[in-house]
């Protein structure tokens, strides 16, 4: 079952003032479309959920400015539409280009927004450059096992269609162990987040071999069956 998505945490930001409110009806409206264009793992569900998990990451760091932090969870993974080797650098050229962002923002905000998007990915190799590129790199993690796993498969049957179904299984596998196994690359920037705990879970099924080769299985046939 997919992540809950807070939206009411999005619903009381846009209540607190007129600008709020504008802001948010853009975002909403304007940008967050804009992601059906993209995989199943990076869908309008996932730019929500990244939105209302960085509003509540925020509320544990009061010099935060919480429209900055909403705009660039909204933005974070515009990229894609480029492919997704350099979507990070994408999306930071499309918030620095998109001028109706001045509305809101100062070319100083603009960039710190910019700056957080291409920080979000998770195999970046340094930590994040503001508290804004570490709460929306922590957001975007959504860490919850069967969640993870399906979007593995989905982007392995998209990217590799040619791969028959232990192969499938292998190249699910592999990431899982590569990215968020022990040692894995996956790091967390925010201590209040729950990912810890969760990333401990899924650690424990990709340790256990039968467990994660029947969760794979179940999820494959359930994603095939769907197509």
């Amino acid at each position: 079952m997919p992540i809950e998505i807070k939206m009411e945490l999005i619903e009381a930001f846009a209540a607190e003032s007129d600008r709020n409110q504008e802001l948010t009806h853009f975002l909403l409206n304007e940008i967050v479309p804009r992601y059906d264009a993209f995989d199943a793992g990076h869908d309008r569900h996932h730019a929500l959920y990244v939105m209302t998990q960085s509003l509540h990451l925020a509320q544990f760091y009061p010099e935060v400015y919480r429209p900055m932090v909403l705009t660039a969870a909204a933005y974070h993974d515009l990229g894609l539409v480029n492919g997704r080797e350099q979507h990070h650098a994408d999306s930071a050229k499309i918030i620095r280009s998109d001028e109706r962002l001045q509305q809101w923002f100062t070319s100083d905000e603009v960039e710190v927004i910019a700056q957080a998007a291409y920080d979000h990915r998770a195999s970046a190799k340094t930590a994040p450059a503001s508290i804004y590129g570490r709460i929306v790199a922590e957001a975007d993690r959504q860490i919850e096992v069967e969640t993870v796993i399906r979007r593995t498969i989905q982007f392995g049957m998209k990217q590799y269609p040619q791969l028959s179904k232990e192969e499938s299984h292998e190249r699910t596998a592999e990431h899982l162990r590569e990215k968020y196994g022990e040692g894995g690359y996956l790091k967390l920037w925010i201590p209040e987040s729950d990912n810890a705990q969760r990333l401990a879970e899924l650690r424990a099924i990709i340790a256990d071999e039968p467990q994660l080769r029947t969760l794979i299985t179940r999820l494959y046939h359930f994603l095939r069956a769907d197509s």
